[in-house]
């Protein structure tokens, strides 16, 4: 799949010594991949390459060989950034708040992204390419390679499929799509070992008893609305600062709450001290309606899994009821939009 703008991107690139490569505030497997694909790419091709993010890599995965070279401390010099998963200034507020990211803005910048749905725009990036057609930023990379005669090695290889399992949670999901079980055929053949890299996610993915202790309160606290349909839970700033450490607690507990009989979306809320609210959203297959649902919010993401950030002071109560009023709204509508032979069975549903 030819990328128009992939003739601009190489300009950038090829003019550049120093490229940055940038995370959001809300790593995770498809950005964490990427970036080090990008690593191993962009140094195969006589690139210095940096690598960016605002937070500590979330522990889950760090399975991936080189979380550790993520820095908090944006590089002095460079000539060139990549904005990756990410093209919203919302994800982007340790930049913001540093004020570095004017500085970023002052050179060259390329946003890779694949997500359908973004709230206030990059608008300094001199290139942007967000193809929400592919499952992950991960994928995306992996096409401008092949177009761009960029070299993937095994390691770049690794790191792709990596971030194409993370967001298509092992392929389980709408975000897979025919094409992508092709770019995971050509990887394999490139000699990539998919059950070493699962059971590497699986070591890294066990949990210390105290984590398991609070999966059993997050389960405890897990309140159903909309007639049995939404699942959600909502998680102050005490137990953030005890437990993420450790164990990001919306994957720790949202795959469980999904797996209720009824239930077609999971919502896990986040409190903050200084007042703002953030909801991660997931949703079983047949029932995309995470992307409208975070939109409504202010957010953005894809069908089955996107995400919220409130900072206009409304209150955890007052932000909750709204969400899952839509959420509630949305799934009607998904419904009734469906034709009689192709209505999706609700989850509590059997043949």
């Amino acid at each position: 799949m030819p990328y128009p703008k992939a003739t601009d991107l190489k300009s950038i690139i090829d003019t550049a010594q120093h490229i940055v490569i940038i995370q959001a505030d809300n790593p995770d497997a498809d950005s964490l991949g990427t970036s080090l694909a990008l690593e191993h790419i962009l140094g195969d091709i006589g690139k210095h390459v940096s690598l960016y993010c605002g937070i500590d890599m979330p522990t889950y995965i760090r399975y991936l060989v080189g979380w550790d070279r993520v820095s908090k401390d944006l590089p002095k010099q460079f000539d060139a950034s990549i904005i990756v998963d990410a093209s919203t200034y919302t994800l982007l507020e340790k930049l913001q708040n540093s004020g570095q990211l004017n500085w970023v803005a002052t050179k060259p910048t390329i946003v890779l992204d694949h997500h359908a749905t973004v709230e206030h725009a990059l608008e300094f990036a001199k290139v942007a390419i967000n193809d929400s057609t592919v499952s992950s930023t991960g994928e995306l990379l992996y096409h401008l390679a092949k177009q761009l005669n960029w070299p993937v090695n095994q390691m770049a290889g690794e790191f792709i499929m990596t971030a194409i399992l993370g967001d298509t949670q092992g392929l389980s999901n709408d975000l897979a799509r025919s094409q992508t079980y092709e770019v995971m055929a050509e990887l394999i053949e490139a000699g990539v070992n998919r059950p070493q890299l699962e059971e590497l996610r699986r070591e890294y993915s066990k949990m210390p008893v105290t984590i398991f202790k609070y999966k059993a309160e997050l389960i405890d606290r897990t309140e159903l609305s909309a007639d049995g349909r939404v699942a959600s839970v909502s998680i102050p700033q005490g137990e953030i600062n005890e437990y993420s450490p450790l164990y990001n607690p919306a994957p720790l507990i949202q795959g469980d709450m999904l797996q209720i009989v009824g239930v077609a979306a999971a919502i896990v809320f986040k409190q903050y001290d200084d007042g703002h609210v953030t909801g991660a959203i997931r949703t079983n297959p047949g029932y995309g309606v995470a992307d409208k649902l975070a939109e409504k919010m202010g957010g953005g993401g894809h069908p089955n899994a996107s995400g919220f950030k409130v900072t206009d002071g409304r209150t955890l109560n007052e932000l909750r009821t709204q969400c899952l009023e839509i959420c509630a709204e949305l799934l009607d509508n998904l419904m009734k939009e469906q034709k009689p032979n192709e209505a999706v069975q609700h989850p509590d549903q059997t043949d």
